[in-house]
């Protein structure tokens, strides 16, 4: 494994030299993570992830650098200008946070505030006046770090709810730089944006950028009335297409463009994985280890009250209880990825899906049988792929979602053209997989009849489905969102590649 600089504890701040990066990513983490050797030092590696994948040969290529938290607490000094970490080529510019921070702009306003408000309020959000001004700060330390890393004239591409004020922060440090900015979670209808106090920053800031992504085109025509509501900006009035037509925001002196980008996956790298004979291998196990039962149905998510996975759990219950499955051949194995631990919303929903867990297996299990098998802990990669090959039914059934790249996954791994989706209506994906078995989330009986039909599909039937799913996720790969996006926000622009 390559060691970087920075290893062996914290260095002394060297002078580096800056703007010598043609394109700059900035996101609110590295694609990195701090490892602990034995010997005490420390070294950095590489995290798994689309969007690295996506835009590592753009970084490679033009000199680029990667701005963000590398997930660690400093209380030290957290202006300090740390060295750039170089790791396989790749420049890294880690931006501290303190345990305020991390506190008060992370867990506070980005996860308490903006995350249920984006996701439709399902938990009620909280609005407080200091977390916002920590939010302020930490974006204003982001674009900091981004002007000082951005070449003359360089693109600067800017991820995520985190850091929706470094656009028009960066653009006031450095109006010779081509901004774009894309936001990976749903943007929310007008009414709902409008609870927010700081509505009009929010809105301000996202236009410091030249072109500003969503994944739906709703999203964009929610951001083009704010825009004319809240600034009262002249915008355009055309419905937005996807990955065309973008509307526009008319300012005094440009125009930002406001598009419809939906992202998606490495799908060519997953179809190989999925045709691995170890991990073909790994798939029957797991089939063994459950007990070869006739339906393995499979659930895959972070640990969130937006993925509605209290849904899927009452209408498997349901189910049971009519009779309509049965628990001796069919089993659900649901891998719930810990999240956000130290927020309470968060640790009522786990005690709330632990509970309906054991309840389930209390009326329907045998002994050493279960028919709900659950695991509450992060699955190494290979291991998740054998999974979704191992499954007969992948359960998708979010409240809301802005994409949800586990449909696209089950999806990218399924050569043999085995397997049924059950997707939610609102996710991102519903509007590109339309061969899943599409469910209302909030209509319990509708979720168990997709799950119905998706268990007693014929084979043939499951084969048509599958195939024009994955015609749709293998054409459709991250690295067709990333062009398409960036030749949006460059066209027109002389390249520096």
């Amino acid at each position: 494994m390559p060691r970087a600089a920075g290893q062996g504890g914290r260095s002394s701040p060297k002078k580096t030299v800056n703007g010598e990066s043609d394109f700059v990513v900035v996101a609110n983490r590295l694609p990195v993570d701090l490892e602990r050797l034995p010997d005490g030092t420390t070294t950095w590696k590489r995290s798994p992830g689309g969007l690295v994948t996506a835009l590592e040969p753009i970084l490679r290529r033009r000199h680029g650098a990667w701005i963000g938290w590398s997930g660690g607490v400093d209380d030290d000094d957290v202006d300090a200008e740390d060295e750039p970490i170089l790791l396989e080529e790749l420049r890294l510019h880690p931006v501290r946070l303190s345990s305020d921070d991390v506190e008060e702009y992370y867990e506070g306003f980005s996860n308490a505030t903006l995350w249920p408000l984006y996701h439709d309020v399902i938990v009620k959000p909280l609005y407080h006046r200091e977390w916002w001004d920590r939010y302020v700060a930490v974006n204003r330390r982001f674009a900091k770090a981004a002007a000082r890393a951005a070449a003359t004239g360089a693109v600067v591409w800017v991820q995520d709810y985190q850091l929706q004020l470094v656009p028009k922060m960066l653009r006031e440090l450095r109006p010779d730089l081509t901004i774009g900015f894309f936001l990976h979670i749903p943007f929310p209808p007008v009414e709902l944006f409008m609870q927010l106090p700081w509505r009009s920053e929010i809105v301000e800031g996202l236009l410091g950028a030249d072109l500003v992504g969503f994944h739906l085109a709703g999203g964009a025509q929610n951001f083009l009335i704010l825009a004319r509501r809240l600034l009262g900006a002249p915008t355009s009035r055309a419905s937005v297409g996807v990955r065309s037509r973008p509307g526009h925001v008319d300012l005094d002196d440009r125009t930002v463009r406001v598009g419809a980008f939906p992202i998606s996956i490495d799908s060519a790298e997953l179809d190989q994985k999925g045709r691995d004979r170890s991990i073909r291998r790994r798939a029957k196990e797991i089939r063994a280890e459950v007990g070869n039962p006739r339906k393995i149905m499979l659930g895959v998510d972070r640990l969130d009250y937006t993925k509605g996975i209290d849904v899927r759990l009452k209408a498997f219950a349901e189910l049971l209880a009519e009779g309509r499955v049965k628990g001796d051949d069919t089993v659900l194995v649901q891998l719930a990825t810990p999240s956000r631990e130290r927020v309470d919303s968060y640790q009522k929903l786990r005690e709330d899906i632990e509970r309906q867990v054991g309840h389930i297996n209390g009326e329907y299990a045998e002994v050493g049988h279960p028919v709900v098998h659950y695991l509450h802990r992060p699955i190494p990669r290979d291991e998740l792929i054998a999974f979704f090959v191992a499954s007969d039914v992948m359960l998708v059934t979010p409240l809301r979602d802005g994409m949800n790249l586990v449909a696209k996954e089950y999806v990218a791994c399924r050569s043999d053209l085995g397997g049924a989706l059950v997707l939610s209506e609102f996710t991102g994906a519903a509007a590109e997989l339309q061969q899943a078995y599409q469910v209302n989330p909030h209509d319990t009986e509708g979720v168990k009849a997709g799950i119905e039909a998706a268990l007693n599909q014929s084979p043939e039937e499951g084969r048509r489905r599958m195939r024009a799913l994955r015609r749709q996720v293998l054409v459709h790969d991250v690295d067709r969102w990333a062009r398409s996006f960036l030749d949006a926000l460059t066209e027109g622009r002389p390249s520096n590649s």
